[in-house]
């Protein structure tokens, strides 16, 4: 492994996912990482791994994050954390993952525009007896048998 610049050299054996995955920044964290990658959330070429798994470019990687799923296609290997414009430049992302992550993401935010909103002021003591009421009659609803 290039320890000096970083870069992993040509004809190595490698680098481990764990350690890519944070160098790529999916995972904030290496353990993060060893997490998720032992956790089932990362697989290398539709198969579930280790963390100690050596990666290799032009290996396909799924990624759970959440919500999220990357798919992507590893280009570089580097073992050392860059900048997040550096980091892009070891994967590129397949077409329809990017796609579907959008749609997701606009999903999300329709969602959440949609959600009612909080009233802009707190209740004045006409809104706190109507609650109470409310509340009184609900519960008097429940304690009755049918």
């Amino acid at each position: 492994m290039g320890r000096g610049n970083g870069q992993a050299a040509p004809g190595s054996a490698g680098l481990r996912i764990d350690k890519w995955l944070w160098a790529a920044r999916f995972f904030k964290t290496r353990a993060l990482a060893t997490e998720a990658v032992s956790g089932g959330k990362v697989h290398v070429n539709g198969e579930r791994c280790k963390p100690a798994r050596r990666l290799h470019p032009g290996d396909r990687l799924t990624i759970h994050r959440g919500t999220q799923v990357w798919e992507l296609d590893v280009v570089a290997l580097n073992d050392q954390r860059r900048p997040a414009s550096e980091a892009q430049a070891l994967y590129t992302e397949i077409p329809e993952s990017e796609a579907r992550r959008a749609a997701e993401g606009e999903r999300r935010r329709a969602e959440r525009a949609g959600a009612d909103r909080a009233p802009g002021r707190r209740p004045d003591k006409r809104d706190r007896r109507k609650i109470r009421r409310f509340i009184r009659q609900d519960a008097s609803d429940r304690s009755e048998p049918e």
